[in-house]
């Protein structure tokens, strides 16, 4: 070993543990999902999986051949401490698999990335590592969109939907050329203007427009953007949002004034900002009043 990042806190890396699990998708594929815990909060069967629903959160991205591997994360600690497992679903679309994993996930194979992340949610249920009312969902940009299709396939699984800077209104910016990602993202999604097929397909998971006319049903939902996102731009959750609550669903929005697709700028500024996002998760998983 050369160097070790210190993480004060009297952090102790023995006191953690973490596994590969794996869930069936639709179509048979076994789809990876990474997990990490704190070994003290939570208790496993002698099969090595949950033997109490744990409070969970369930990360998903999935999308550009992105491949989202494991990594440490110092604020991750204060919930893998109150109890929470968290859990990173790698569905198709990304690229922790391969090319064919990427390829599996985009253009007219879409859906696939929704319903593995659907898959492995329910995984996680079967396997006793959860229970819907303990489970949240997080994504953020393509993974954003990711939740709100996911929110509109299985809201019974999840207690809560947090969407960051979320792609959820796709087809309407997908329409729109004079946009300034829109030709290239063609390349991800297809090109709606040209194809019908195309149209439909994207029409039949684009989060806004498949939102039923009855959502009181759905699960608590944050989406979170910013002001001056020029990828995702905040209309896209803000209307998003106002579907959601005219259709009764517990939706909240949060718009940061002076940041990007990003995020905030600065350090204090961002832990805030994850702050106030880790804060309304443990509110959701009932762990809100607890040090």
């Amino acid at each position: 070993m050369r160097r070790q990042q210190p993480v004060l806190g009297g952090y102790e890396p023995t006191d953690y543990a973490q596994q590969r699990a794996w869930a069936t998708a639709e179509d048979g594929t076994r789809v990876p999902i990474s997990l990490v815990w704190k070994r003290d909060a939570v208790t496993l069967d002698s099969a090595g999986t949950g033997a109490d629903p744990a409070p969970l959160l369930l990360y998903g991205y999935g999308a550009y051949e992105i491949s989202v591997d494991p990594f440490f994360s110092v604020p991750r600690l204060s919930l893998l401490d109150r109890g929470v497992v968290f859990a990173v679903a790698h569905v198709r679309g990304g690229g922790e698999l391969g090319r064919a994993w990427y390829e599996g996930g985009r253009l007219e194979h879409k859906r696939n990335t929704f319903t593995d992340f659907v898959a492995c949610a329910r995984h996680l249920v079967d396997a006793g590592w959860t229970s819907p009312e303990r489970m949240v969902a997080d994504g953020g940009s393509a993974g954003g969109l990711l939740m709100g299709a996911v929110t509109n396939l299985a809201p019974e699984l999840f207690a809560g939907v947090l969407a960051g800077v979320p792609f959820v209104d796709a087809l309407t910016s997908i329409l729109d050329p004079s946009l300034p990602l829109t030709v290239v993202e063609w390349e991800e999604w297809g090109n709606p203007l040209a194809d019908p097929e195309v149209y439909a397909y994207m029409r039949s998971y684009s989060p806004y427009e498949n939102v039923p006319d009855d959502a009181s049903h759905y699960p608590r939902i944050l989406a979170v953007t910013s002001l001056h996102d020029t990828r995702v731009l905040y209309v896209e959750p803000a209307k998003w949002v106002a579907r959601l609550r005219a259709a009764g669903a517990p939706a909240l929005l949060k718009i940061e004034m002076s940041a990007g697709h990003g995020g905030v700028s600065g350090r204090y500024a961002r832990w805030e900002e994850i702050a106030f996002e880790h804060a309304w998760t443990l509110d959701v998983l009932g762990l809100a009043d607890e040090d």
